[in-house]
């Protein structure tokens, strides 16, 4: 129903979410190239990975490339897609910036250096400077009329919070021996670095937003639990795939990477389903005939 002011309360189909939204859309296109070329090579052609990724690790590292091939994919249709792209398909884009940011930080921090290197860091910079353009986009109108309904939000939020909740003390409890031997670990030090600095914090600050019931918090939150769920769900796969390394499926960490990727998804679909978005709209009629 129309009002008075030209506002109309939708599902969030309209395309107003960002402006700039041509070169918002032209960054993901570039970022998702990229990212398709790197990963479909990587599942080809495992071997890349050989002189530059631990042996116990390469199951990870398919596993990675194959949802990057997903992501890279999706993120290709949402960019090029000749209709207007609706709100809820942004926030699936920024979700899908976010893992390959994360995916490709973790390459690029562990030192990869195979033939690859180069792209590895133009997608991490692309993911995090298309994140950052997309942050500057959002239109405020946009951000002021949104509206998640209370049981939801305190749900999402919980959910987000509880991951800090959980890691900060789990990583940090694995960095005090290191800090007080003083020992360098070879591998896997770039999740310290992402989750303590980027990503937990990202999860905290938006779960107390959206549980205060701030706007930014209600919008962004879906994109962090499609993170979480292309993250989590690269660990599952990657404990699968272990066969082809000469290695066996350990059934509980398979189970708990499959439980929590199955959270991080309910939480990220019920979120976006019933997330609320107020849509400006042009309302030409006289005032009086408004309804």
């Amino acid at each position: 129903m129309r009002t008075t002011d030209g506002i109309r309360t939708t599902n969030g189909i309209d395309h107003l979410m960002l402006d700039r939204l041509v070169t918002n859309r032209l960054l993901w296109f570039i970022t998702a190239v990229l990212a398709l070329v790197a990963s479909s090579w990587g599942v080809l052609s495992p071997a890349i990975y050989a002189n530059v990724v631990a042996t116990n690790l390469q199951p990870g590292a398919l596993a990675q490339d194959i949802i990057s091939v997903l992501a890279a994919v999706t993120l290709l249709v949402l960019s090029s897609r000749q209709r207007s792209v609706r709100i809820k398909d942004q926030i699936v884009a920024i979700g899908l910036l976010g893992y390959l940011f994360y995916g490709y930080g973790i390459y690029v921090i562990e030192r990869a250096y195979n033939g690859l290197y180069l792209v590895y860091l133009a997608i991490f910079a692309l993911a995090f400077w298309s994140l950052v353009v997309a942050g500057a986009s959002l239109r405020r109108e946009i951000l002021a009329r949104t509206s998640l309904q209370g049981a939801t939000r305190v749900v999402s939020a919980s959910g987000a919070i509880l991951q800090p909740a959980i890691f900060y003390p789990l990583w940090i409890g694995m960095l005090l021996p290191l800090m007080s031997s003083g020992e360098q670990i070879d591998s896997l030090y770039s999740v310290f670095i992402l989750d303590l600095c980027f990503i937990m914090p990202a999860f905290l600050v938006l779960g107390v937003m959206a549980y205060r019931n701030r706007s930014l918090g209600l919008m962004l939150l879906p994109a962090m639990f499609i993170l979480g769920f292309t993250l989590i769900f690269s660990l599952a796969i990657a404990e699968l795939v272990k066969p082809l390394f000469g290695d066996r499926v350990e059934i509980g960490p398979l189970a708990m990477s499959l439980a929590l990727s199955l959270l991080f998804l309910v939480l990220g679909v019920v979120h976006l389903a019933r997330l609320r978005v107020g849509v400006v709209t042009v309302d030409r009629r006289p005032s009086a005939l408004k309804a």
